[in-house]
């Protein structure tokens, strides 16, 4: 497998359940709150009184949208290299215990700061992700060059054959990251740079300017030789379409060849390589030759929706790189989410492909 490099968010994870009718006071002995929309109705009914929702945690664990792809980057057997804020309290330096058996699973874990937190609330139909950002602020261009050096990123990058940036949104510090990447680490690296995939990781709360600027970083990237696959979800892509302006506003409404149509028209508006769109029903894509969609294997009850998405990224982005066509590559995004969200763990290649095998037989 190809070596990959991921980075630069660290976040804990608590993974939680609301309820909506409690049958007695154990821990479990509750319904939960189905829906989001269920949940939007509660609050909404609350106005102008108050109201009390309870909320269960169900376990605490590592997470992040870089960990995450990086975890399951890993479990489909590629050497993977891990950057980001997973330090320990006090000893920053040092993996925090929460993220140990993560770092573990890396062929490579470096930490540079302390990790956030997230309260992760799931429902059947999505999740709701409450979180604060301070500590992973510390992840900068010069806080990474500090932790592992100059000459690490160019020997780790210059073996890495995809390199995942994944949480614009979050980090205040990822355009100077990708700045140093071009300015410091691209010239330095022979031969093919890596590819990239990112992700914006929801910008909804971030300005249409900020994104133009974002955008217009991402062609920097690759007139600098980097070879940019960007990963929206379905509100993503609805965001970004109506700040560019390609007009494919009913098409991303659509599930099926609409969304790799919009993708395409998206990716063509934008300058980059590659955009995949991946909505629960599936997947889209579209890069200069060709547009494809995969019909998703859809979970109607997910066992954990937290990180569906990186997987996705992950499996993805590997087939990608190891030339995969293009609706191979989505199945195999799709696949690897499908597991994951089923299973609650980071999926093997034979978990990925058995789905697959029971998608075509079905």
């Amino acid at each position: 497998m190809p070596p990959a490099f991921v980075g630069f968010d660290g976040f804990i994870d608590t993974i939680t359940r609301l309820v909506d009718t409690r049958h007695g006071m154990g821990h479990a002995e509750y319904a939960p709150i189905h829906t989001i929309e269920a949940f939007a109705a509660r609050c909404a009914a609350a106005a102008g009184k108050s109201t009390n929702i309870e909320r269960v945690p169900l376990e605490e664990r590592f997470g992040g949208n870089g960990p995450l792809m990086a975890s399951a980057l890993a479990a489909l057997g590629t050497p993977t290299t891990f950057v980001g804020a997973i330090g320990r309290e006090g000893s920053p330096r040092e993996i925090h215990p929460v993220f140990s058996q993560f770092a573990a699973s890396c062929r490579e874990a470096r930490a540079i700061c302390q990790p956030s937190y997230t309260m992760c609330l799931e429902f059947d139909d999505g999740k709701l992700m409450l979180n604060e950002t301070g500590n992973v602020q510390g992840v900068t261009w010069g806080s990474i060059v500090d932790a592992v050096g100059s000459d690490w990123l160019v020997r780790r990058l210059g073996e890495a054959r995809l390199l995942g940036i994944v949480n614009w949104s979050l980090l205040g510090g990822v355009e100077g990251i990708w700045r140093g990447l071009i300015r410091d680490i691209a010239p330095k690296l022979a031969g093919e740079l890596p590819r990239m995939f990112v992700d914006l990781s929801d910008p909804a709360k971030r300005t249409d300017s900020d994104i133009t600027a974002v955008l217009e970083l991402l062609q920097e990237l690759t007139r600098a030789g980097f070879r940019v696959t960007l990963g929206l979800n379905l509100s993503e892509a609805q965001r970004l379409d109506w700040v560019v302006g390609t007009g494919e506003g009913g098409k991303l409404a659509r599930a099926g060849a609409a969304i790799g149509d919009a993708a395409a028209a998206l990716r063509e508006a934008i300058g980059l390589e590659c955009v995949v769109i991946h909505p629960r029903e599936g997947a889209g894509a579209g890069t200069r030759d060709q547009a494809a969609w995969f019909d998703g294997p859809l979970a109607n009850k997910p066992r954990l929706s937290t990180g569906a998405g990186d997987h996705f990224n992950a499996g993805f982005a590997l087939a990608h790189v190891l030339g995969h066509p293009l609706d191979s590559c989505l199945a195999i995004g799709c696949a690897t989410s499908g597991a994951y969200v089923r299973d609650a763990m980071s999926p093997s290649v034979a978990r990925v492909a058995g789905l697959l095998r029971n998608l075509e037989e079905a």
